[in-house]
């Protein structure tokens, strides 16, 4: 297959901007790889200590004749999309035992759901939680005693931590193993109309209550489009999921058989046989350009473009905007899945799914077809189903047509031709759009500001009547060193309902907003940030701005706004409560938004 002329392009600056720290990466791995797990050189009393709990297998793992499977899980039960994995150790434990390995939960780390957080006090550790969880898979296999590992991991900072932490540990295999969509409940459009609702006071509580009851009401992840699902999307197209199994639903027969066969092939990759395949052979520069083409086709949450500029440097590599920016221009979307459309992931896997897309998008020249994957050599893996063949997992080609044009379509006939993810720069800074469920006609916004500072007063001044005009919603000193940098997801409704009224809105920021950003158009991750001196904080009410998502620009009109004194913002009352006085560090040590809004490395 032949790759388009521009993806290679963009893939060789990528590769020679990363080559000192990619190579000094594959060094490190190297030597890891050579040292191997130390569980045969533990004393007899580190060996008893790893082994005490571990019933039938105690015997093979003193023998160390088999692979040990190291399990790092986020499971909880208070997150929906979590709750299944309860029984997956078991599961995974069966599987390699069958096969003359042995598997032990290595470590648990957190996963907090922003669902529950948004517009809330915890959504400001949302963000610091992904380095979190990077960090609490590397003290789960701190104890160098794994062959290889599995991650359970589905939503939105999990699966970016958990890569991170698998990357730290690259010389060994890895297969990230899903849990599924929850079953389609109530539709995303008639939820988000009663939101709406809601925000006008058309409708009470109870009925806001009834209607959110309904859309998330049962085990598996939300069903719209947001940063969970992207992430599952990402692990197919990076190589690190098997083939189609990022959304068939909990609890079904085959969703077990997927799960016991990422087992066996997570040990079937170790160092112990012919086929080794660690995860730094897997996470290549050419498997990050996938990434970003699969987040373009399907319009993906733009929390990817902060946490895939984080995973990459976890490796070595070093990707910016400009990259997602010029990558967007030549692959088309294919998808209209909500907030992009009104189909569900249910219905856009039905329609052909993850397999049709890369199919489509391989014949076009748009993937590197030549990745290493957990499925074996090439993306071609990535095009086959799984189906039950009696009691046996079995592999088959996928769809060669679209089975529901509404939703998915093949990349001849696009639902537009480019990925609508947009880089803005300007004397304000620099900063990202998703512009894939914005109506054209709101693609360019010139209107003047009303600054905020707290996502909190945007609603008040909304209930108090003041917005009665074009408006420009300025929240700041909302970045990662500020407060964690919080999704603004809550200011949705009432910026809609605004736009509703025939008003040109936008939204600008230097926080983050939710993976589910939809009609209303906002740069967000606008850096630098308000607490580092950024333009943005030198806005006053009534300053003219120019947001231009068609010419990837964001302009302060106004005159002589950037020859006054900085405001400056008192932030202690959002560092103590809910948590937020134990990351003082983070906050402390967090680099910019554009470089990953990492603790790592900055």
């Amino acid at each position: 297959m032949t790759v388009s002329k521009t993806l290679s392009e963009i893939t060789d600056r990528i590769v020679a901007r990363s080559a000192p720290s990619r190579s000094t990466y594959l060094a490190r791995m190297e030597m890891a790889r050579r040292k191997g797990p130390s569980r045969g050189h533990l004393s007899c009393s580190g060996q008893a200590h790893a082994f005490a709990a571990a019933g039938p297998d105690q015997g093979a793992l003193a023998i160390g004749q088999g692979g040990n499977l190291g399990i790092v899980t986020a499971y909880n039960d208070m997150l929906s999309a979590h709750q299944p994995y309860e029984r997956y150790p078991a599961l995974i434990r069966d599987a390699v035992r069958a096969n003359g390995g042995t598997a032990q939960v290595a470590g648990g780390v957190p996963a907090m759901c922003d669902g529950v957080t948004q517009g809330e006090a915890g959504m400001e550790l949302s963000l610091f939680s992904r380095d979190l969880i990077a960090m609490a898979a590397g003290i789960a296999l701190s104890h160098n005693t794994f062959d290889a590992a599995v991650f359970l991991g589905v939503c939105d900072k999990i699966v970016p931590g958990l890569v991170i932490g698998a990357q730290i540990f690259g010389h060994m295999p890895a297969v990230f193993i899903p849990a599924g969509p929850m079953t389609s409940g109530l539709q995303n459009d008639e939820k988000a109309k009663v939101r709406q609702q809601f925000a006008a006071g058309e409708v009470g509580r109870d009925a806001l209550m009834a209607a959110e009851m309904a859309a998330y009401h049962g085990p598996g992840t939300c069903t719209f489009y947001g940063t969970a699902n992207t992430n599952q999307m990402l692990m197919e197209f990076m190589g690190l999921h098997l083939p189609s199994a990022s959304f068939i639903n909990p609890g079904a027969e085959i969703r077990d058989a997927l799960t016991i066969e990422a087992a066996r092939r997570a040990l079937s990759l170790s160092d112990l046989g012919d086929n080794y395949t660690p995860v730094c052979e897997i996470l290549t520069e050419k498997a990050f350009v996938n990434g970003i083409v699969g987040l373009m086709a399907t319009g993906g949450s733009t929390n990817l473009l902060i946490h895939l500029i984080a995973m990459a440097r976890a490796g070595g590599i070093i990707l910016d905007w400009q990259d997602f920016s010029d990558i967007s221009d030549i692959v088309p979307l294919l998808a209209r899945v909500y907030p992009n459309g009104l189909a569900d992931v249910n219905h856009f896997h039905a329609a052909g799914g993850l397999g049709y897309m890369i199919g489509q998008l391989l014949q076009a020249g748009l993937l590197h077809p030549d990745t290493l994957t957990v499925a074996g050599a090439g993306l071609h893996h990535y095009t086959k189903e799984p189906y039950m063949e009696g009691a046996a997992l079995a592999w088959r080609e996928g769809t060669a047509e679209s089975l529901n044009t509404g939703i998915l379509r093949p990349a001849s006939e696009p639902f537009q031709t480019s990925g609508g993810l947009k880089r803005l720069s300007g004397n304000l800074g620099t900063g990202v759009i998703k512009v894939s469920a914005v109506d054209p006609s709101h693609h360019v916004v010139e209107a003047p500001v009303r600054v905020f500072h707290d996502q909190n007063e945007v609603k008040s001044a909304f209930k108090a009547g003041e917005f009665n005009g074009d408006v420009i919603v300025v929240v700041r000193f909302q970045g990662p060193k500020a407060n964690g940098m919080p999704e603004l997801h809550s200011l949705t409704p009432m910026l809609g309902i605004l736009q509703g009224r025939g008003y040109k809105v936008a939204l600008v920021t230097d926080g983050r907003m939710s993976g589910a950003s939809g009609k209303v158009p906002a740069a967000i991750h606008v850096s630098p940030e308000a607490l580092d001196g950024g333009p943005i904080a030198y806005l006053r009410d009534g300053d003219v701005l120019r947001l231009d998502a068609v010419a990837g620009t964001l302009a302060i009109v106004t005159q002589g706004v950037l020859d006054r004194e900085a405001v400056t913002a008192d932030m202690s009352h959002n560092h103590f409560g809910t948590g937020r006085e134990l990351f003082a560090p983070f906050r402390n040590a967090v680099g910019t938004a554009d470089t990953g809004a990492s603790v790592f490395g900055n």
